[in-house]
Parts: C-alpha cells; structure tokens; sequence
C-alpha cells in the first residue's frame, strides 16, 4: 500500500471507508519503512486483536496511535480522517462549531478539543527558519484600549511577524506572541524566525538594534512621524500577513480565540498560508496527518490549560 493521497471527496470517502483502512494508512505515515519496535527498535511485528501491534522480539504491545495526537481518543480514525478533511479542504479552516455540524458530534467540546490537538500537529518539528530578506514587525491583537496606541498597548496580545520577500510577493511566514517590545524579546524572536546570514528588514524600532552583531544584516526603515500608509508602503508584507490575520481571527472564529490559546492558532495560521499555493486539497490533509504521528500527544486537561506565556 502506498501513501498516496485522495483528491477529492469521492474518493477520500471510498478511500477510508473502514477503521482499518484509517489505521493502515496511518502505520504507512509513522513506519513508512515498516515496523519499528518504540521500546526495543524490533523490526517485528505481530498483529493482535482490536488494532493492538506486539513486538516479536520484546513481547511490547502498541498501538498505530500510542504516543501521537491521537492516543487515547474516545473518536473512531474515521471521524478524525473527516474532522481532517474538513480542515484542510476548507480555504479558511473550520470552527469548533462548524466541525460539529459537518460531524453531527453530540459536544461542541469534542469538536473544539479535535481542532487543539490538530493546531498542535501544523508545526513540523524542525522546520525550517525563514532565510533571503524577511521583513520583521509587531503587531496587537485585541479589542481598542482607550488612549494607547501602538506599542504603549497593555492589554493586547502581542504578536511578532516575520515575512519572507518573494519578488513582489510573499515567501513562508512565522508567527509568536512575544512578552514584550524589549530588545530580548525582539531578537530572540528574530533567532528564532530566521535563519543567520539573512537580511532582516524592521523599523527604527530600538528592540531591534544590535541585530546586524547576531549575524544578521539589519535593514532599517525609520517610520516614526510618518502616516500609516507610508509604513504599508515601506514594509508591505508584514502589514498584509497582519491584516489577513486579523481577518481570519475575526472572520472564521468570530474574534473569539482566548489570549492563552492564541498561539495555536497563529500556527494554524502558519500552516495554511505558507500551503496556501497548493493545488491539492488531498495533499495538504496528508501532510497534518503526517505531522499527527509525529507529535506528542495533548491531553484535554493541558489543552484546556493552555499557554498563559508566550512560548518566544
């Protein structure tokens, strides 16, 4: 069996019709050379009853989701292979509530706790920094304080924005909520958005002085004193991805994603616009559930929890 993917609803629907075949196509994503033993690194296996796989060296039993986004689901892979589908196909994503309908789920909270443990499954472990000339802004997200403007904000969550020059165009993106405007917070930020040796392009924002001594080359565009539209101009690319964040957060979640939560959706963000060229639906589905297998699993309890910090 191959990994390929469906590419279109037909044919995902006759492609998973079974939880059998779910769990086949997942073992083929987590052990695409075959088997491998996560006790002993054994090579193999017996296939017991109720999905369960035994090592034939240690005697360990598993299963295809121990240890993935998966473990311990009360949900059959056919409603998670829908609940996928549902979020890749969508240009925009899905709602908790939208997931609910479409998968005629009884709790609106299994279908919220479905797309958590997804979002945590749109960063690929490892990836890549961003390299070539990134434009590097802050942004605010949250509703209007009363005589703060800016970075004088204090109740607002506060994002930074790195945005690759593609031409004319935009390249991949990173997204974090950061502490603060300090310059500690500002470079690391940087450190870890981009890769060394690039040209990092801000404005005369002091947080970022000192980057051109960290192996960057800084590119400064002073902007203090003059009208917005000016600073669209200078910096076009992060005020777009900005703006289309705002857009998607306000739009497709109705502005209702709670501070300790939000980075999970500036991943899910992520995710869908440095994909958003592809043609295949089917191919993107195929790459969240390649990334499903590969992170840890996420209790409800730590989901509900969150991320009161920012993680940069």
């Amino acid at each position: 069996m191959d990994t390929e993917y469906p590419g279109t609803l037909l044919a995902f629907e006759a492609r998973f019709a079974t939880e059998g075949a779910c769990r086949d196509y997942l073992m083929h994503l987590r052990w695409p050379e075959g088997f491998v033993c996560p006790r002993c690194g054994g090579v193999k296996l017996w296939r017991a009853t109720r999905g369960r796989l035994m090592c034939g060296d240690c005697r360990y039993t598993t299963t295809v989701t121990a240890g993935t986004i998966f473990q311990d689901t009360h949900q059959p892979l056919r409603v998670w292979f829908r609940a996928i589908w549902q979020v890749t196909s969508q240009k925009t994503g899905a709602n908790a509530l939208g997931l609910q309908r479409v998968l005629g789920q009884g709790s609106y909270v299994t279908a919220w706790t479905m797309l958590h443990k997804l979002r945590r499954a749109m960063v690929r472990p490892g990836r890549d920094r961003l390299r070539g000339r990134v434009e590097v802004d802050e942004i605010y997200i949250g509703g209007q304080e009363v005589g703060r403007e800016g970075r004088t904000a204090q109740t607002k969550a506060l994002v930074a924005v790195a945005a690759e020059e593609d031409g004319e165009g935009i390249g991949r993106i990173r997204l974090a909520r950061i502490p603060n405007v300090k310059k500690d917070s500002c470079h690391r930020f940087v450190a870890w958005a981009v890769e060394r040796g690039s040209v990092v392009h801000t404005d005369g924002w002091t947080g970022y002085l000192g980057l051109d001594t960290q192996g960057y080359f800084h590119e400064v565009t002073p902007l203090d004193g003059r009208p917005k539209t000016t600073a669209t101009e200078a910096m076009p690319r992060v005020h777009r991805v900005s703006a289309l964040l705002k857009r998607w957060l306000l739009g497709t979640h109705q502005g209702a994603v709670r501070a300790n939560q939000l980075d999970y959706y500036l991943d899910e963000f992520t995710f869908r616009f440095n994909r958003r060229t592809s043609r295949s639906r089917g191919k993107l589905f195929c790459r969240l559930l390649q990334q499903a297998v590969q992170v840890d699993p996420a209790p409800y309890k730590r989901i509900v929890g969150g991320n009161p910090t920012p993680k940069i």
